[in-house]
This record gives structure tokens, C-alpha cells and sequence, in this order.
């Protein structure tokens, strides 16, 4: 105020009624005022940040396609499988893959997309992998769109040998590596999100706790998607909805960073109602990421009113 300090009085207009000679119960004086703007995840795609998606599907213990091959899923020849192999209609996973995959591609810059298969015996050598490429392609993992993931995973869930065990740390561990290189440009360049398409049963609990609060430092986000009537009270459990998720040695994760999206309760539902529950908490994730690293937008928008409230 023009140099002038500024303070306001405190009236109590009860006690300004009953006495005269009543001034004030107290002066609140402002002695240090700091606008910090907080970004919005508007302002960091609009200034350039690209979201990398990844695809991970759980080949694990008994029959699958580029997704969750474990035991669990059911062998491919039964139509009871969660991969079974129907001539003209899509299996469960296929199913959920489309679904959510067409919802998370259009925040994907290029429509490229890296997809991996865990839990199967690959060829030629049928030795267990945990992060291996559904295109056979390890130098050039990536898929064009969703229907190029689509076409790998059907190229090759014959050519596989569903086993085990479920373990999703290592592909966790992967994309983070990929995020962690992304820190030292120290700009909001790329955010990467790690899709997993898996029946809910995990092995590898402990290590993937360690590897969520690792990747909880790091610009990235795991979306995991239920696919089946299976249990998953751990994929709530890494969710962190309902408490703070911690590694086995106690240490807490930094952010929330985990969304879980049963894909049962959506088979019927709207596209809008899937795409609502699976980007929920990405737009926040985000933000929290770079406001918490003090790292702006490449060029914010005037134009555009980071008040708003957006919905994904």
C-alpha cells in the first residue's frame, strides 16, 4: 500500500455497542505477502508435456495374450479363459485393452505405444520374462495405436507358454527407469504412465510396494486394470485410496500414484463413466509431480484461467 505497512482492527460490534471508549480487540498487521501460482495440468500439456503411455500385459501361469498370462487367466483353448482365442468375437482382456486403451490414447502425443507381457515362457529359448516386448521387438517395443497393440497381442499369445509366477515389479521398475531419465532434463517435457492389464493376482507384493514408492519420486503414474472376477483387494491395496501405501521397510510413498479400475463394473457402463474412473487422478498426478518439484510449464497460457476445475 504504497509503501505503507498494512494492518487491520479487529471489531467486536458487540462490545464497539456497549462501550465508548471501546477501539479495538486487536490489530492484524500483514507483514509479508508471496503469490505462488499454482500450475494446472492444462498449462503443462498446453506448454508441450507429452504423456507416454505404456502397455503391460501379465502373461503369467496358464494361458494368455499380451496381458495378464498367469495361471489364473484360464488356458487360452477354454471359452472359459479370460484369453480365450474366439474366432470373431474379442476375450476379456481384448475387451478391457480397447476399452481403456482408445480412452488413454488421446492423451498420448504420437499414439505409440510400448507394450510389454509378463509372466510367460518366450521364445525361442521358452525361459520366463517379466518385461518382454509383445512385438518379439526389444529394440522397438512400440505399437502404432491401440490396434497395433491389439494385432501384437493376438501375433503373439500363440507362440507363448502362460506361466508364472504374476510379477509386475520388474515392469514397473522398466517404465521408471525410462522416467527417471526424463528427471534430468528438468522441464515438464514427458510424464510416462505404466497400463496394466492383469487378473489380480500378484506374487511379487512386497517388491512392487518398493517399486510404486520408488516410482512415486519420479514422473509417472500406474493405472491398473481388473480384468475378471478375481480378488483384488491387493490392487486396492496398492490403489493407497484408503491409507497411505508404504514399501516393506516403512518408507511412505511420496504421492499417490497408483489408480485401480475394476473393469467389471464397467463392461456395461458408457465410455464417458470408463474414461472418468481411469483418468481420475491423472490430471492431479501430474501436477502434484511438477508443483512439487517446482518446475513450471514451457510456455503457460495467459489465456487460459488455471482456476478452473477440469474433469479428465
Amino acid at each position: 500500500m504504497e509503501g505503507k505497512q498494512v494492518q487491520w482492527e479487529c471489531i467486536n460490534p458487540k462490545y464497539k455497542a456497549k462501550k465508548k471508549n471501546y477501539k479495538n480487540s486487536g490489530i492484524v498487521i500483514l507483514n509479508q505477502c508471496k503469490i505462488h501460482k499454482m500450475h494446472s495440468f492444462l498449462d503443462y500439456i498446453m506448454g508441450g508435456c507429452q504423456i507416454q503411455f505404456t502397455e503391460a500385459f501379465l502373461f503369467a501361469c496358464i494361458s494368455q495374450v499380451a496381458i495378464d498370462f498367469t495361471a489364473s487367466n484360464g488356458d487360452p483353448r477354454n471359452s472359459c479363459s479370460l484369453h480365450y482365442i474366439h474366432p470373431y468375437q474379442p476375450n476379456e482382456y481384448l475387451k478391457a485393452l480397447v476399452a481403456v486403451g482408445e480412452i488413454c490414447q488421446d492423451y498420448d502425443s504420437d499414439k505409440m505405444f510400448p507394450a510389454f507381457g509378463f509372466g510367460a515362457r518366450i521364445p525361442p529359448e521358452y525361459t520366463v520374462s517379466h518385461d518382454f516386448a509383445i512385438n518379439f521387438n526389444e529394440d522397438n517395443p512400440e505399437c502404432a495405436g491401440i490396434q497395433g497393440v491389439v494385432e501384437a497381442y493376438q501375433s503373439c499369445l500363440p507362440k507363448l507358454q502362460l506361466y508364472g509366477p504374476t510379477n509386475i515389479a520388474p515392469i514397473i521398475q522398466k517404465v521408471a527407469k525410462s522416467a527417471s531419465e526424463e528427471t534430468n532434463t528438468k522441464e515438464a517435457s514427458q510424464y510416462f504412465i505404466l497400463l496394466i492389464l492383469t487378473d489380480g493376482v500378484i506374487t511379487d507384493m512386497a517388491d512392487t510396494r518398493e517399486a510404486i514408492v520408488h516410482a512415486s519420486h519420479l514422473p509417472m503414474s500406474v493405472i491398473i486394470v481388473g480384468v475378471g472376477n478375481a480378488d483384488f483387494s491387493d490392487m486396492q491395496m496398492l490403489d493407497g485410496d484408503d491409507g497411505i501405501l508404504r514399501s516393506p521397510k516403512g518408507e511412505p510413498v511420496l504421492r499417490d500414484i497408483v489408480q485401480f479400475v475394476p473393469f467389471r463394473n464397467f463392461k456395461h457402463a458408457s465410455p464417458a463413466a470408463l474414461a472418468k474412473s481411469v483418468l481420475a487422478e491423472v490430471p492431479n498426478q501430474v501436477v502434484d509431480y511438477y508443483n512439487g518439484k517446482g518446475i513450471k510449464p514451457k510456455c503457460s497460457s495467459e489465456m487460459y484461467d488455471s482456476s478452473r476445475t477440469l474433469a479428465p
